[in-house]
């Protein structure tokens, strides 16, 4: 139902348990929708939670608060009949007025249809891929680029006021790494050699990188300073610097390919430069929680809840992992963020206890269990019935580039972003599978699926049935502009219905999804949409002599077009009105 159709049902129910029970009702009156549809519209299971402790038999009183409910003067235009089921369940059956109201409000809401306020005046901080500028972009992190742009999509459809944030590991073990492997590429060597680094990088774009420093290129992320190759292959830290540079920018373009937007780029080294490091770990020895073992500097986070006590500081020097952390995090709590959502890998499982407690240790204010993680596994990826596992650019993982050019089609011996068609295709295919999981379900990315014209093709079935209707409101010689004078009382066949019953659920599958932090639900609900639509386009005919029902079947297809672009504007995935 719609928000002020359920809202008056409820006001209904409420006012029948009152005058059932003869006194003030204080409950709470779940409305849902029967799994199967032949039960109804809407069910409601209140004469079984009131028949205890009213001492009534359920049935006798699901009886008594129907007759209630229909003799309420505001469900006179919304209830069509009520029928008792079972041990006491109360089934709806809406009016014919109801059930086609969805159809106006979506033609006069448009891309506003299915948006909510209930979260209006409230912040939060989505940070997503996080990738240290160590290569290019790879398949894990490109899942977590389409799983946290949904999200916040999502998020701002409920009012939400969306911060996107990506955090830079440019700092530690892995970016030294990165500039010993570039210098011993400038330095003419190549994995194999004798010398050779045993921890280097192997992929291709470390000599690129090497080459374009010695020839003392510019390079420059978004967000930073141009830096220029010295072409000295013995400056470790111009190399270094150069490196980090090069790779973020690098990314930069995985991104834009992608479509992939963000608020803010925040560097790890700045915690460091601007002390924020040694003000977190001030504040937890402060706080008493720590001690010192072995030479190294430990916290008591066995004291909330964790399973055993974490190294903080490391007795050969230099802190652990989650300590720049736990800075970042007063960082984001000290900016207003009072709600922050980290989207991560499940191989960052263990460090989640470590920073929360590391936070509560430092005694800011920050409230126990923030901030909040949705953890995803990982993406395996087919092509030709083969597990893929390389890609000759990254030397050792496939990267969001190779899987949007394989999803695309894009000719890799052009430049990419001069291929819009085929970028286009490859980046909605990839967007939309990598959500169509919940992020912690292993997924199988199958490039040839994402390249079909099937319906076997999910992204592709959704699209098509979009495409299809513009198709069919070209040719129905119905003017969209007067939809608002037709005759919506006249969609009552069977496969009408059930795109009515589908497009009412699009807001509570946006509350849901926003709720949950599970933007796959709208990836299953177009899913079910385009199948409803493909399911009424073998069973009805548009073009028809009889104008009155044309009109209003032209309608209901611009409100389940509008439906399906909307969430597949949620997506972050086109929607072609040619295919």
């Amino acid at each position: 139902m719609l928000a002020q159709q359920r809202n008056t049902l409820i006001a209904a129910f409420e006012a029948a348990a009152a005058a059932a029970l003869n006194q003030p009702f204080e409950g709470v009156v779940t409305l849902e929708k029967p799994k199967d549809a032949s039960h109804g519209d809407v069910a409601c299971n209140l004469a079984m939670q009131l028949a205890k402790p009213a001492k009534r038999n359920p049935r006798e009183l699901a009886q008594l608060l129907a007759e209630h409910v229909k003799a309420n003067a505001d469900c006179a235009n919304l209830v069509d009949a009520i029928e008792i089921a079972g041990p006491g369940f109360i089934n709806i059956r809406l009016s014919q007025t109801a059930r086609v109201a969805v159809v106006a409000q979506v033609l006069e809401q448009g891309a506003e249809f299915g948006k909510s306020q209930a979260h209006s005046g409230e912040t939060v901080l989505i940070e997503f891929v996080s990738a240290n500028p160590t290569g290019p972009l790879h398949v894990g992190h490109g899942r977590q680029a389409a799983l946290g742009d949904a999200m916040a999509a999502v998020m701002q459809t409920q009012g939400w006021a969306v911060h996107k944030e990506f955090y830079y590991n440019d700092a530690g073990v892995q970016i030294q790494t990165l500039a010993t492997s570039v210098q011993a590429r400038a330095k003419g060597l190549k994995p194999g050699d004798t010398a050779w680094p045993e921890s280097a990088y192997n992929g291709d774009y470390i000599a690129d990188i090497a080459a374009d420093f010695l020839a003392g290129k510019e390079v420059k992320a978004a967000d930073g300073e141009p830096v220029k190759g010295s072409g000295n292959a013995d400056d470790i830290e111009s190399i270094r610097a150069f490196a980090v540079a090069y790779l973020r920018a690098e990314q930069d373009l995985d991104l834009k390919a992608f479509g992939v937007n963000f608020d803010q780029f925040y560097l790890e080294s700045s915690l460091y430069t601007e002390g924020k490091v040694e003000e977190a770990v001030a504040l937890m020895v402060a706080s008493g929680k720590t001690f010192e073992e072995g030479g190294a500097l430990w916290l008591r986070s066995t004291d909330y809840g964790d399973d055993k006590d974490r190294v903080m500081r490391k007795s050969e020097g230099g802190y652990t992992y989650f300590v720049p952390d736990v800075a970042y995090h007063i960082q984001k709590f000290k900016r207003g963020f009072g709600k922050v959502i980290n989207i991560q890998g499940t191989d960052h499982h263990g460090t989640i206890a470590r920073v929360r407690a590391g936070l509560q240790a430092c005694n800011v204010g920050i409230p126990q269990g923030y901030p909040d993680y949705v953890l995803h596994k990982m993406v395996t990826v087919m092509k030709g019935g083969q597990e893929v596992k390389i890609s000759k650019r990254a030397g050792s993982y496939v990267t969001v580039r190779d899987l949007i050019c394989w999803s695309g089609g894009v000719d890799e011996s052009q430049p990419m972003l001069s291929q819009p068609e085929a970028l286009t295709k490859g980046r909605d295919a990839v967007r939309f599978f990598l959500v169509s999981r919940k992020a912690d379900t292993e997924f199988v990315f199958d490039v040839d699926l994402a390249l079909a014209q099937s319906d076997e093709n999910p992204v592709y079935y959704v699209q098509y049935a979009h495409a299809r209707i513009h198709s069919i409101l070209d040719q129905a010689e119905i003017d969209v502009a007067g939809l608002n004078n037709a005759d919506l009382s006249l969609l009552g066949a069977p496969s009408e219905l059930a795109l009515l019953r589908t497009l009412v659920s699009y807001p509570d599958i946006l509350s849901k999804a926003a709720e949950e932090l599970a933007p796959h639900h709208i990836a299953f609900y177009l899913r079910e949409l385009a199948g409803a639509f493909h399911t009424f386009y073998n069973a009805e005919r548009v073009r028809i002599d009889d104008t009155a029902l044309k009109t209003a079947r032209v309608a209901l297809l611009v409100a389940v077009a509008t439906v399906l672009a909307n969430g597949l504007a949620v997506l972050g995935v086109s929607a072609p009105k040619r295919m």
